[in-house]
């Protein structure tokens, strides 16, 4: 039998150790800058980055402790809640068009990304006034600083990668509190996110395709992309060409921006190589623009059937919501609405 050190780094000396890590410190450095972040990062007597010095050194820049104010409708609710499972539990937001009394047409789990909060991503994505519209109830569970100092959802963590194990399993369980309360089926119930919500949203279709039956993952990561640390942020750099595929049971649709250079662009194909592994499908790419930016849109699935896979590949997009609103945090108004693609994927609407 093979064994794993998990975590542990492969040895390496001399030059290539130095400028590994030299790599690694700047990939660090921009991607907590870009989630609003600072890193004063020591190094030890050898001249490497230590890693005491790192975790303690990290500070959030959020502009201040108040929550952004989400505008509702007359006679809906954003609601609060807490949803305590058997791994834990999480604090979330829930959105109730004034449409619903008894039983929703559906439900959607919004996962945000580091440093960003319920009421950021609701803004952000503007996913509630599609849901007012459609009579969707919409689940925005909130990382706390107390679970991941970032606010990251901890997709890389083995412990959060598994079914009824940390993370997936309060989420599953906060997903199914409030399908049975709406009368929600298990055919209308999806999960969608950005960043490190998108990888959580990955991982939730693999592991609970009977919860969840569509993913939307904006700017993520693949499933099994790392396990711990220092692999997540490999992957992020440049994608994880060892991922396994054939793991993903919920049909996904996937967006990526072209300059994205916090999450590279290759880990949204590879999230689409996992979605249609065990093809073969029909695949079609379709190209065009809209809102002032071009992209290729890859279409596949059965004949006949709702499309298993879309991946939106935004040409100029970087690290952030496509089509997205001004007023939430990484978000980029130019371009395709990710938000109404996603819901027209999930429902199997007509084109927009």
């Amino acid at each position: 039998m093979r064994k794993f050190n998990v975590g542990a780094l492969r040895p390496a000396t001399g030059d290539a150790r130095a400028v590994r890590f030299a790599a690694a410190n700047d990939l660090v450095q921009r991607t907590l800058a870009q989630h609003g972040i600072t890193s004063p990062i020591q190094t030890g007597t050898n001249g490497l980055p230590d890693a005491t010095g790192l975790l303690a050194g990290l500070t959030l820049s959020m502009g201040g402790s108040a929550a952004p104010a989400v505008q509702i409708p007359v006679g809906a609710a954003f609601r609060s809640g807490t949803h305590t499972g058997i791994t834990g539990s999480r604090s979330y937001r829930m959105y109730v068009p004034s449409s619903v009394t008894d039983r929703a047409n559906g439900s959607v789990m919004m996962l945000h990304g580091c440093t960003q909060t319920p009421e950021d991503f609701a803004i952000g994505t503007g996913m509630n006034a599609l849901a007012e519209a459609r009579g969707l109830i919409v689940i925005y569970p909130h990382q706390a600083r107390g679970d991941n100092a970032q606010s990251c959802w901890n997709w890389f963590n083995p412990g959060d990668q598994r079914r009824g194990r940390g993370e997936p399993e309060i989420l599953a369980g906060m997903a199914r509190s409030a399908m049975d309360e709406f009368g929600v089926p298990a055919d209308r119930s999806f999960v969608a996110g950005m960043s490190a919500g998108a990888a959580m949203a990955v991982i939730l279709g693999a592991v609970y395709g009977d919860v969840f039956a569509a993913v939307g993952a904006h700017s993520g990561l693949p499933l099994g992309a790392a396990r711990d640390l220092p692999s997540a942020l490999a992957a992020m750099a440049s994608g994880n060409a060892a991922v396994a595929h054939g793991a993903m049971p919920a049909r996904s649709i996937v967006f990526h921006g072209t300059n994205d250079t916090i999450v590279n662009p290759a880990n949204g194909a590879q999230i689409a190589a996992q979605v249609v592994a065990d093809g073969p499908w029909l695949d079609t790419e379709i190209t065009g623009a809209r809102a002032g930016r071009s992209y290729s849109r890859r279409i596949a699935g059965p004949a006949g059937a709702p499309a298993r896979l879309e991946h939106w590949a935004i040409d100029g997009l970087g690290h952030a919501w496509s089509g997205g609103q001004a007023g939430g945090s990484h978000t980029d108004p130019v371009g395709p609405d990710a938000s109404a693609e996603m819901i027209r994927f999930f429902l199997n609407e007509k084109d927009l």
